[in-house]
């Protein structure tokens, strides 16, 4: 009897990339790959472990699998299995735990999938993952936009992350192979391809053989000669960002005019305890030369409010910052303790409640902008990649820029990339738009 699997996804882009990769080597093996939430044979969660509450929702899920089916085949891996593997062995259920250079070889552990008394543990020390793992959306997803990793682990040292702790020092897929995977999604019928990695903006590929270098801007340069509608960068970091990008993406037209730079905080003090490569300044400068060299760009920013420090004064500088700068959207994290980092042993701890507070504010001001920039779409044509279709018979989708937009239309246009023109937002959650001739 063919046994199946069901696999979920915690954190980032680059976390689904990786997922959909093992979800087609279980295709491959002849499982029957079921939706998350369905009863299955077996069950994959890949990890992160950003904050606190992604550890929480780990265990939460594997309480909920085992629930529903105790007999279930319970894996997990990604970055809190890295982190803390024998914590995940020690939940009721788990059966197995890979580490981060163990993820892709998930069938060297296993063979039988049956549930035994005790948890089996693979890990390696950090110092050991220099391998370069390459994954891509499957045609196991049902996704018109795919995610292609093209960059992992990092070499920054920011005092709140665990990330270069559970994914290695920074390495990159050779640039052969990055065009080669991106024929493979094209092929599959994607239209958008998303380049992903932990730092995307830090890949770095030397090619011995022809003695050459190659940076993020000349992948950008070889997608862009390939029959794919959208390519969009995942997120970059403001120190990365380059001119040589800029003018690519401003000539380009399959390159989305889309950026999402990570700030953090918006105070000067809070920035250097961060151990941020860019100051204030520098990151001001970047945000408006982006507007001025690309109309239209659509700009996000990922910030942390509840930092040790962080001052209700500390707090309201990155809000006036913030609010400042010509952004569309944002994406706000509460500050979570995590082990093994710097942060964890500085003075000046923010109340949890008091960090609640500040993080609804930031998604207020994320609101306003995110309405303000799709109102100052209106009248303009984009080029929309719709996905869905809803219960209420519109279409969604987004545009190059990152506005999500509807139209009243059918099944028929998911998948396709089409001209439409704003008419309205009344809302946060979406434009509507119409078909333009």
């Amino acid at each position: 009897m063919q046994k199946s699997v069901s696999l979920h996804t915690l954190g980032c882009k680059l976390n689904y990339s990786e997922t959909s990769t093992l979800a087609g080597k279980f295709s491959e093996g002849g499982f029957a790959v079921k939706p998350f939430g369905e009863t299955a044979d077996i069950f994959v969660l890949n990890t992160c472990s950003v904050t606190e509450n992604a550890d929480k929702e780990c265990r939460q899920i594997i309480r909920s699998v085992l629930n529903s089916n105790p007999d279930t085949y319970i894996i997990v891996t990604g970055c809190y299995a890295q982190l803390q593997p024998n914590e995940i062995a020690g939940i009721h259920g788990v059966d197995l735990v890979l580490g981060a250079n163990e993820k892709f070889k998930l069938f060297d552990y296993v063979n039988n999938f049956e549930k035994k008394n005790l948890s089996c543990v693979f890990t390696s020390p950090i110092s050991e993952v220099t391998d370069f793992d390459y994954a891509y959306s499957s045609d196991t997803d049902s996704r018109t936009r795919a995610f292609l990793k093209i960059q992992d682990g990092c070499d920054y040292n920011c005092s709140f992350c665990t990330i270069p702790l559970a994914r290695g020092k920074s390495r990159s897929l050779s640039i052969n192979k990055v065009v080669e995977n991106a024929k493979k999604l094209i092929d599959s019928g994607y239209k958008e391809i998303v380049l992903t990695g932990v730092n995307t903006g830090d890949y770095d590929y030397r090619a011995e053989s022809e003695n050459q270098d190659y940076k993020l801007v000349d992948v950008l340069y070889e997608l862009e000669k390939m029959d794919i509608p959208r390519i969009r960068i995942s997120s970059i970091e403001p120190n990365l960002l380059t001119n040589d990008i800029i003018q690519l993406v401003k000539s380009s037209k399959n390159i989305c005019r889309h950026f999402h730079i990570p700030l953090q905080s918006g105070d000067p003090e809070i920035l250097k305890l961060m151990r941020r490569r860019y100051n204030r300044d520098q990151y001001r400068d970047l945000i408006y030369k982006l507007n001025s060299e690309i109309p239209g760009v659509g700009i996000g920013i990922d910030v942390i409010t509840g930092f040790p420090q962080e001052t209700e004064e500390r707090f309201l500088n990155t809000v006036e910052f913030l609010n400042s700068l010509p952004a569309s959207y944002l994406h706000v994290f509460t500050y979570s303790e995590r082990r093994n980092t710097f942060a964890v042993t500085l003075p000046g701890r923010v109340d949890t409640v008091e960090r609640r507070r500040r993080s609804g504010i930031l998604r207020e001001l994320s609101n306003k902008k995110r309405l303000a920039f799709y109102r100052q779409n209106i009248d303009m044509t984009h080029k929309v990649l719709f996905e869905t279709v809803r219960e209420d018979n519109f279409i969604y989708g987004f545009s190059e820029n990152y506005i999500k937009t509807r139209v009243n239309a059918d099944l028929k246009l998911e998948n396709t990339v089409l001209n439409v023109k704003i008419s309205s937002a009344d809302s946060f959650n979406f434009a509507e738009g119409s078909i333009a001739a």
